[in-house]
């Protein structure tokens, strides 16, 4: 018997061509569209550097430090790994306070007269550098923290003085080797799979529409076996469609870093999740028409507050496995797309995804049960 609806369902969706095609296509459409917005967005700041430094007079010539501010800071900037900065040299306040004003500039730094004076002799005097913006500006704000540690280091170099310590960084699993774009994969993978929602309901709901439900029904079919052949063919339609959004966002730069298997299993259990919703779906509906414009609340509402279209963070109530359970986490794909987060960017095994696991289960279950017994009710009753 569920071979049989198996083999009909495969059938089926071949017979819905369209339908198909945009499951396993939107994903992929975004993966390409993100990866525009990532490479269009790409955050870099360049700084202006305003040197008044008078410098100091000596019989033979004139030593001015603030002409070497630029250079040494650029130098700087070099040996640093992808560090977003420019820095240039400006010949006028003017000119500079211009380019904040237009943003073709993000900070000013003014060197004052007495930079040299106060850096080579021992005069109490203290260079106050001033730093110009538009302090209401995250690209600001940022420019002030990096001048800050520049001007740390190039100090530091100028008057032989060794820094009273040192910070080391330790990345987290492998988060130091993603940027952006890589963030943004998970969740474009498991939206993916959120595209069943229409595809399997209109599987299901198509054989309501026909009339054959009750066909099936007369020949001593059961509502698990229904839903066993029909979600076989829907984890296969679910599958191809995450491994064409991961194909799609490795050959634009994305890295699964973590284990194939574990990724794979996450997948699966996401598809069946939605295929059980999917039955909660088809029990408010009767028709494609109707699916198709019903669906689209549950579509959106799992687009964007789950973290499949942007990061999106909420408080837990508690917490199972280290994975912290809120009302996000009544919507599946959510704990499925921490869980795919946590495997890609930090390449974590099973262990440490086994909160998500539970809860994506335990969300699934609860699907499952109340979609069987909405759907038994609403198109399985015989009398």
């Amino acid at each position: 018997m569920i071979w049989s609806i198996f083999i009909k369902s495969v059938k089926e969706q071949l017979r819905n061509f369209w339908i198909l095609v945009l499951t396993v296509s939107m994903a992929p459409f975004f993966v390409f569209v993100y990866f525009l917005i990532n490479e269009a967005s790409q955050p870099h700041y360049d700084i202006l550097v305003l040197n008044l430094d008078g410098g100091i007079q000596s019989e033979s010539s004139t030593k001015n430090l603030g002409e070497t501010v630029v250079p040494a800071l650029k130098e700087i900037v070099t040996s640093l790994e992808n560090a977003p900065l420019s820095i240039s040299a400006i010949e006028s306040r003017e000119l500079a306070l211009n380019q904040l004003e237009t943003r073709k500039a993000e900070a000013l730094l003014v060197i004052p007269t007495n930079f040299s004076q106060a850096i080579t002799t021992d005069s109490l005097a203290i260079p106050e550098l001033e730093i110009v913006g538009d302090l209401t500006t995250t690209g600001y704000l940022i420019s002030a923290v990096w001048l800050g540690d520049l001007l740390n280091s190039y100090i530091a170099e100028l008057t032989f003085e060794t820094p009273p310590f040192s910070v080391k960084e330790t990345a987290l699993g492998r988060s130091g080797q993603v940027d952006e774009f890589e963030l943004w994969m998970p969740g474009m993978l498991i939206l993916s799979i959120i595209m069943l929602m229409f595809s399997a309901t209109i599987a299901i709901i198509t054989e309501v529409d026909q009339g054959t439900i009750l066909r099936l029904k007369l020949s001593g079919m059961k509502a698990w076996q229904f839903l066993t052949g029909v979600g076989l063919t829907q984890v296969l339609v679910g599958l191809l469609a995450i491994m064409l959004t991961l194909l799609s966002a490795s050959i634009l730069g994305f890295e699964m870093r973590g284990s194939v298997l574990l990724f794979l299993l996450i997948a699966i259990l996401t598809s069946i999740s939605m295929i059980a919703f999917s039955l909660i779906l088809a029990a408010l509906t009767r028709s494609v028409t109707d699916v198709l414009v019903v669906g689209n609340f549950p579509l959106f509402l799992f687009m964007f507050f789950t973290g499949a279209a942007f990061p999106i963070s909420v408080e837990p109530w508690f917490f199972v496995g280290g994975y912290g359970v809120s009302w996000q986490s009544l919507m599946s794909p959510a704990p499925a797309i921490s869980a795919l987060q946590k495997v890609s960017i930090m390449g974590v095994g099973y262990v440490e995804v086994t909160g998500e696991l539970v809860v994506l289960i335990v969300m699934t279950v609860i699907y499952f049960l109340l979609g069987l017994w909405s759907f038994n009710h609403r198109h399985l009753r015989t009398t």
